[in-house]
């Protein structure tokens, strides 16, 4: 039985005092002792340590939203893996739509990315999806598994790698797949890890789901077999609305 996953990704949202006092809302809200499914959060780099210093000691774990595959060097606004270990972060959530649309993102820099993040001890969420262009052109199967392949040529340990499926067309615009278009999709990426690694491996993935999911919808798209959490945007801003959805997955 594969555990949830949920993991909040704040983006560029919230100063390090509204970091922090959001970080203490989720944390009363879950109890110390909740157990129900794995929990993540993702503030913006400046927040990390602060936002760090609030969740130690919870059931909630700290998650960077992004890496560079170099431990130092001439990379103006790009932040190393030892950086990211040193304020206590677990994840890093790398490939995100966001990044491939606005910065540049490939399948290979996310390749290089993730190999960096594994190397140094970072557990990794990696995060592929459709635009609503490739949906419409009935690509989607070839973009994800591409995706997929690509971004994790030359790895041959996937233990401690999640991939989220985010639908571009779902992301921030109040869209959402439905629990059967996302489906469908997970087990796309469960065949695709099971022709790559084997039935083992597919079996133990854990696949999140990443898409305008809220309290409302929450519990349908995680009841699906091959839905393993979420990874949550807007509706993580919101310390009840995000407890609600990890409890949801529990």
């Amino acid at each position: 039985m594969r555990q949830k996953i949920v993991v909040g990704n704040w983006k560029m949202n919230n100063t390090i005092a509204e970091s922090s006092a959001l970080a203490s809302e989720l944390v009363a809200a879950l109890g110390k002792g909740f157990s129900g499914c794995e929990v993540g959060i993702a503030p913006t780099y400046v927040a990390l340590q602060e936002a760090g210093k609030i969740i130690a000691g919870s059931a909630v774990q700290l998650v960077a939203q992004n890496c560079h595959y170099e431990n130092d060097g001439a990379f103006t606004g790009e932040i190393s893996t030892g950086m990211l270990k040193a304020v206590g972060c677990s994840y890093v959530i790398i490939g995100h739509s966001e990044r491939r649309q606005f910065f540049g993102e490939t399948n290979a820099t996310v390749n290089l990315r993730i190999k960096k993040a594994l190397a140094e001890g970072l557990k990794v969420i990696l995060c592929v999806g459709e635009t609503l262009a490739e949906r419409e052109s009935e690509v989607t199967s070839k973009v994800v598994t591409s995706q997929v392949t690509e971004g994790l040529a030359g790895i041959s340990d996937i233990s401690t790698v999640v991939i989220a499926y985010e639908p571009v067309w779902a992301i921030g615009t109040g869209k959402t797949a439905s629990s059967a278009q996302a489906e469908e999709v997970h087990l796309l990426i469960r065949n695709t890890i099971t022709k790559l690694y084997g039935d083992a491996a597919a079996g133990k993935l854990r696949i999140q789901y990443g898409g305008s999911v809220k309290p409302s919808n929450a519990a349908e798209l995680f009841a699906m077999p091959n839905i393993d959490g979420g990874l949550i945007g807007g509706a993580s801003l919101n310390a009840a609305d995000f407890a609600a959805i990890i409890k949801a997955a529990s």
